[in-house]
């Protein structure tokens, strides 16, 4: 994108700030206008090399910000106008805050003057996001605008990705300075490391050419660093079998034979097994969550831990490590790569015990001519996307079923709230993604419940003709809340079930504009799912009445190890 402006010239506040975007390559700002950005609507009127998206709430803008990092690796961007417009973005900053995505969100703010004076639509929002941002700035002098911006998004972007927040008061916005562009940027504190050290490389080496056991356990940081072909290389040519976090699901191809799916509180049986079996655990771009370790004492307790992670802190922090080596995974990965030798020990029998557990206990369901069943849903759009499509979710049991049953074959195809776990994402972030994905079509898995939390961003999808196809899943329960009162609370079902409540989704989804289906059975869901894809004259809702109680198994209790893992409802203190 060309510069419109000129080092030295005139500028106001907001000229710079769309000059700065200009320079770092933005498409999109996912914004609403309101009193305090009023000086930044007036320039963006006539601005036509950026592409403003009218969210219709501030919450959504975050989670399309985010959809549009997620499935592009570029930071999305959000604007926003000071006071309840700042604080309605609170919940997508701590999201993309936990799961390491980059975004740059701009909050107006009251004039400098009036700071602290509890001005009308004031709102401190450098305090209340400080423990949710990599960095927040508070820009006082119109003269600090595009150093503070091109600060945000280098911090952004640079090591382990997150969201900055920088807050421009009006008067700033409104004031005048020759426009400086700083082509470089130094921050004192913040010197990531990228370059893995040799001789823990050379240990991880030796290693893993002796381990008789090995397993990688992969996260996010794979996709992040664009690591996904080192990894590939590194687990073929050596047969060791790979696991993933949900953030890392389509690092390694789902279909391999080497791939185990996701591991941890809902994770395949064979590789929880796996890991309780390994003697040597090779953890990268990962930050051993509590979802994947269940009980820390009882993790992969026969192990020898290699991990590593961009972020030092994530080193030794939920569980003790034997090898940490700190740096970008694709330097951890093509590093290894170079000093592996040649031979390494036989892992035929690991990869056929993992095989037995695979067998023992594999992901399946049952298929009834007049009930339709949530896994099939996504078994058949799995199937007909090939694995090809970029899948975004919301949170709860369709979130886990889909990380069982849709089989990834790319690195950026699965968007979910992992960290965060926010009902509501799942709409906007796919609105998000559909911005930044043009290729490949953009699915939505969405309970009912989250999908009420953001359903006005419907608005946006239509008006923009978004082509995202959005799979409802509708049980009419808060599912995964209802699976945990069943399991764990008596049975006593207080204020999970919905269905006297829940609108009719298909009136309701054409109300807005959209395209609307329903399916009840496995035939009309595979006729439904066939016209969803083709359609992409805007956006598409399947309403899919799905059986109303079923569980997602397996399941490993809170506070339980990885091995303690319920099977069945049938008999649910069976532990395995």
């Amino acid at each position: 994108m060309e510069a419109m402006h000129t080092t030295g010239q005139i500028l106001n506040g907001s000229e710079i700030f769309f000059e700065c975007l200009r320079r770092e390559n933005v498409e999109y700002i996912f914004g609403y206008p309101g009193g305090a950005l009023l000086k930044v609507y007036e320039t963006l009127h006539d601005v036509e090399d950026i592409t403003h998206i009218l969210v219709r709430h501030e919450q959504g803008a975050t989670h399309m910000a985010e959809g549009y990092a997620r499935s592009t690796g570029k930071p999305g961007v959000v604007l926003v106008t000071s006071g309840p417009g700042a604080t309605n973005t609170v919940t997508g900053i701590a999201n993309a805050y936990m799961d390491s995505t980059p975004m740059v969100v701009f909050t107006g703010q009251v004039p400098s003057s009036l700071i602290g004076n509890d001005a009308f639509q004031e709102a401190d929002i450098v305090g209340i996001t400080r423990p949710i941002t990599k960095h927040n700035f508070l820009v006082k002098d119109v003269k600090e605008l595009a150093i503070t911006i091109r600060k945000a998004f280098y911090l952004a972007t640079t090591g382990r990705p997150g969201p900055v927040v920088v807050d421009m008061p009006k008067d700033v916005l409104a004031a005048t300075c020759p426009f400086e562009w700083p082509e470089t940027v130094e921050i004192r504190g913040f010197k990531p490391t990228f370059k893995c050290h040799k001789n823990q490389i050379e240990k991880a080496a030796h290693k893993i050419a002796k381990a008789k056991r090995p397993l990688l356990y992969v996260g996010g940081g794979v996709i992040t660093a664009d690591a996904s072909e080192e990894l590939r290389t590194l687990a073929i040519k050596y047969n060791i079998p790979v696991t993933m976090t949900l953030q890392g699901l389509g690092a390694f191809p789902g279909n391999h034979p080497l791939s185990m799916g996701m591991l941890g509180m809902h994770g395949t049986y064979w590789a929880n097994q796996a890991v309780n079996n390994c003697d040597l655990l090779i953890a990268v771009g990962a930050r051993f969550d509590d979802r994947v370790t269940g009980k820390v004492d009882a993790f992969a307790t026969q192990a020898y831990k290699i991990h590593n992670d961009i972020d030092p802190t994530n080193v030794d922090k939920n569980i003790k490590v034997d090898l940490p080596i700190v740096g970008d995974s694709k330097d951890f990965l093509a590093s290894l790569l170079e000093e592996m030798p040649e031979k390494t020990e036989s892992r035929e029998a690991w990869l056929a015990d993992i095989e037995k557990w695979r067998k023992k206990c594999p992901l399946s369901y049952t298929v009834e001519p007049d009930s339709l069943k949530t896994e099939f849903v996504i078994e058949e759009v799995s199937k007909q996307t090939a694995g090809n499509a970029v899948v975004v979710t919301d949170v709860g049991q369709h979130q886990m079923w889909t990380t069982q049953f849709y089989t990834f074959m790319n690195p950026r195809s699965i968007i979910s709230s992992g960290g965060l776990g926010t009902m509501g994402y799942g709409l906007p972030a796919a609105i998000g993604a559909a911005f930044g994905i043009k290729d490949r079509p953009v699915v939505l898995f969405c309970g009912d419940g989250g999908f009420m939390m953001n359903i006005q961003e419907l608005v946006t999808a239509v008006y923009c003709k978004v082509p995202v196809k959005i799979f409802l899943i509708n049980n009419s329960y808060l599912g995964m809340v209802r699976q945990w009162q069943e399991l764990f609370h008596k049975e006593k079902y207080s204020f999970t079930d919905l269905a006297e409540s829940n609108p009719d989704f298909v009136k309701l989804a054409e109300a807005f504009g959209c395209k609307a289906l329903m399916a009840d059975n496995p035939e009309t869901a595979k006729e439904a799912i066939r016209s969803a894809l083709a359609w992409n004259e805007g956006p598409v809702v399947v309403d899919c009445r799905v059986a109303r109680k079923e569980m997602v198994f397996p399941m490993v209790p809170a506070g339980g190890a990885i091995s303690d893992m319920l099977l069945a409802r049938l008999n649910p203190k069976t532990m395995v």
